[in-house]
């Protein structure tokens, strides 16, 4: 105590920073300076002392665990500067990070500046999220909207469906079902338009209080817009045209490729031949401290937005600039024209991502692809699906037996054998049909495109590429045979490239996705965690190219990576979660990767070099036979699972169609809202039959072992698709407490993923942004590693931010908006977090993302 006493004295003359009022140290300082951060390590290693000129990972055998419970003891104490997990990573010595400290000035916030437009910056929160009278009153309002719509809905089906079946030949069905449809999906179209103008007229920057009247129709508007038909055509000018129908001012010849759909409309302009790619959010709001926050986002002319950015309230890019992939803007950032910047928050970078030119006669193509897809829409797909189902009723009389048993048939074992028969051929059929579907017809269309081409945009070849696409990517293929052996003989089926297969049962998740099968290439031995988006088509405002992707051999990617085409990264590397893969300079190999921009780190530790002995040999042999056992139980139980949720959905069909006659649209009316009953019941149950049986728990163990086989079928038995219904609602708390996750009242969820949720605390009136993430386990080549995260009270996780296993974060800690905070960080209370990683910022900063270039 009295040499920390000593060194707190001496530490410097600026107190609380440890910096003398220069923004460095003088000599003394630095020698008590670097004593201190030794003797912080010390006892973090629970030894007596640490050499200041050891390595922290190779030398002394550290991990990014343990590094980041030394920074975070380091900013408990007033008397010692703070320190980063990437100032960690690039000094990794004490000595080295002492000097690196040292000769850091304070940081200094510089804004760019604003372009003419005018680009007000968001108001700070003004008041706290309403109380539980609000809270109740919204989620029953909420209730009344979705019956409210489910009968709108259900009338005009019946009507429809007595229309419909009154035909009198097969000319008479497809004019009728063709006419019908037809004015419903014009309906489907215009509705979430009238009702955005009638509810909500021009959005403004404002704040709206969380679960209050105002809130409601905001979320109204919301779940209108976003699940309207025409998002089926986003990449389309069609979906432009919808989008300018909502408000937005978009430019000649600008083209958005991202399914995340921009809500607060009025606040986004963006100008002409403008590209913005795919998995981009440019919501146009936030959730903030128990508020909607909405506010301005502003794009130039010629402007290009990369895959998977984040895109802030109260940003702007001007003309010319470019946003690279895995990039985000925090709220007050501006990219003057012609700039192009990286990163997360971005920063000037001289790296060009844009890599395809433009081509002539761009207009006539998109009035041409415009007609041809509503014309397939309005003349083929819209009637064959509403004809299809009464041609099946009345051509396969079982069927109709099935659907339409009458009361007598209701009581009859025969009935009950017919609809197990169906159910099995819908799940076991479709399995069937959709494999023939991502491999047969992709194949005939693959020598259509010629590699680092210019194809124009919106020409036969593009769509070509666009059904190359949408066929070989089925969420639910890669859900039922990743983390098995069978993804890599499902990927090769669909088009990868494998020069050597090294079979590690493990080899892909089951969340993978690609522009282009064909032009994939993966080493042996390589390992891919979920959330993988190989990118290998780039676009211009006319034009798109496919590319050839290689990825390494030996190599790890961890989750939620957008690996492109121009990756610079050879062989044995490894790829930390989120990080932006470098599209410049040397070829990284033998070397890890970590951030965003990103930064070299080890490409591996001693820690998880301890089950190495299980990779090869007797052992590993054993292992992965053992391993491949039980994933075949897991794809059987997945497939079972599904089959019995089929079978409850046509039972209860046969219910509202028995009852139709006498109640008419009431009876489909209350089948929707008792099939959406059924949906939450069954696979709530489900996943707690699995909990039960093997309940997750912090664990540190290889790939082999059985307790991370169960935690696979924990991912992948349950289904997960309907938590987005509920997003913004109170019952997705709700959800989340019936599914384990210890949460807190009046939280709000826009649309959160929480991949391990017994494992994960959530304190009272938190606000969880869209796209951010939760994730309590890693893995890192053949070692699995899990622990429990608490994230206290009233916390903001901003859009597509991630918090890592082993976190706690403290009461109204504010992380931005893609940042990305690491496992085993302690988040103080009220604190402000930023950044990939992310690092504590400054107190008394206005924003989190009101940073400079």
């Amino acid at each position: 105590m009295a040499s920390k006493t000593k060194l707190a004295s001496s530490a410097g003359s600026t107190p609380g920073n440890g910096r003398s009022a220069g923004g460095s140290l003088g000599g003394d300082s630095v020698e008590s300076l670097e004593h201190a951060l030794a003797e912080v390590l010390a006892e973090v290693f629970h030894i007596d002392q640490v050499p200041v000129d050891s390595h922290f990972f190779e030398g002394l055998g550290a991990d990014s665990l343990v590094m980041a419970h030394f920074c975070a003891r380091l900013r408990k104490r007033a008397d010692l500067p703070s320190v980063s997990m990437k100032e960690v990573y690039l000094h990794p010595t004490i000595r080295e990070l002492t000097a690196a400290v040292a000769r850091a000035a304070p940081p200094r916030v510089v804004l760019s500046q604003r372009p003419s437009r005018d680009l007000p910056a968001p108001e700070p929160p003004t008041a706290a999220m309403a109380g539980m009278t609000g809270y109740v009153l919204c989620g029953f309002l909420q209730v009344l909207t979705f019956l409210g719509y489910t009968y709108l809905l259900a009338m005009a089906t019946a009507w429809g469906y007595d229309w419909i079946s009154a035909r009198s030949g097969v000319l008479d069905l497809y004019v009728r079902s063709l006419l019908f449809g037809t004015a419903g999906f014009v309906g489907l179209c215009i509705f979430p338009v009238l009702v955005k103008w009638t509810l909500i007229g021009r959005w403004k920057q404002e704040q709206i209080r969380i679960w209050s009247l105002r809130y409601v129709r905001f979320w109204i508007v919301k779940t209108l817009t976003s699940s309207d038909p025409l998002v089926l055509f986003v990449g389309s000018p069609l979906y432009v045209l919808y989008l300018r129908a909502l408000g937005a001012r978009i430019g000649q010849g600008s083209v958005i490729l991202s399914r995340h759909v921009p809500v607060c409309t009025d606040l986004l302009t963006v100008g002409e031949h403008t590209v913005i790619r795919k998995d981009s959010f440019f919501p146009c709001y936030r959730g903030h401290a128990g508020m909607i926050q909405t506010g301005a986002v502003s794009v130039g002319s010629s402007v290009l937005i990369s895959e998977a950015t984040v895109i802030d309230i109260g940003t702007a890019l001007g003309d010319g600039a470019q946003l690279g992939h895995a990039s985000s803007l925090h709220s007050g950032q501006v990219v003057p024209e012609g700039e192009h910047w990286g990163g997360s928050p971005a920063q000037c970078t001289e790296t060009n991502f844009q890599v395809v030119g433009e081509v002539p006669h761009a207009m006539p193509r998109r009035v041409l692809h415009s007609v041809l897809q509503l014309a397939a829409a309005v003349f083929v797909y819209v009637p064959f699906a509403v004809g299809g189902v009464v041609m099946l009723l009345v051509t396969v009389p079982r069927l109709k037996t099935v659907v339409e048993p009458g009361p007598a048939g209701l009581l009859s074992g025969a009935f009950y054998r017919d609809a197990a028969v169906a159910a099995a051929v819908l799940v076991f059929g479709g399995l069937l049909l959709g494999l023939l579907l991502v491999t047969v017809p992709p194949r005939a269309l693959r020598h259509a495109l010629a590699p680092d081409r210019d194809y124009p945009l919106y020409g036969w070849r593009h769509a070509l590429h666009r059904a190359v696409g949408r066929l070989t990517n089925r969420r639910v293929l890669t859900r039922l045979f990743g983390d098995s052996s069978c993804i890599v003989h499902y990927l090769h089926g669909i088009g990868y490239r494998f020069p050597h297969i090294e079979q590690t049962g493990a080899n892909f998740g089951t969340l993978v996705k690609q522009d282009t099968p064909y032009l994939t290439s993966v080493g042996g031995g390589t390992m891919v965690a979920d959330g993988l988006s190989i990118v290998n088509a780039d676009f211009s405002s006319t034009a798109f190219r496919v590319s050839r992707t290689s990825i390494g051999a030996h190599s790890f990617l961890g989750n939620w990576i957008c690996y492109p085409a121009r990756a610079r990264t050879g062989d044995d590397c490894l790829l930390a979660t989120k990080v932006m893969v470098p599209v410049d300079g040397e070829i990284r190999e033998g070397v890890g990767l970590l951030g965003s921009p990103s930064f070299p780190i080890p490409r591996s530790v001693l820690r998880d070099r301890r089950f190495d002995r299980l990779k090869s040999g007797e052992a590993f042999r054993r292992g992965l036979a053992a391993k491949n056992r039980h994933n075949a139980a897991t794809m059987g139980w997945y497939l079972l699972v599904r089959w019995i949720y089929v079978l409850g959905a046509l039972l209860l069909t046969a219910g509202a169609a028995d009852a139709y006659p006498l109640l008419g649209a009431p009876a489909i009316a209350l089948a929707d809202a008792l099939l959406l009953m059924f949906t939450v019941v069954y696979y709530v149950s489900v996943e707690r039959v699995l909990i039960a049986v093997h309940p997750p728990a912090a664990l540190y163990c290889s790939i082999y072992d059985s307790r991370f086989w169960w935690r696979e079928r924990y991912w992948k038995v349950p289904s997960e698709t309907y938590f987005r219904i509920f997003n913004g609602t109170p019952f997705k708390s709700v959800i989340w407490r019936l599914l384990g996750v210890r949460i807190g009242h009046r939280v709000f969820d826009d649309g959160c993923y929480l991949s391990d949720r017994r494992m994960v605390a959530i304190g009272d009136a938190c606000t969880l942004n869209a796209g951010s993430t939760i994730q309590c386990h890693s893995q890192e080549d053949g070692t699995f590693k899990s622990e429990n995260t608490t994230v206290g009270r009233e916390c903001t996780v901003g859009v597509g931010a991630l918090i890592h296993y082993g976190v706690t974060v403290g009461d109204g800690v504010v992380l931005a908006p893609d940042s990305f905070l690491m496992k085993g960080e302690m988040a103080p209370e009220h604190s402000r977090w930023a950044g990939n990683p992310a690092r504590e910022l400054d107190r008394g900063r206005d924003d989190a993302g009101r940073c400079g270039r």
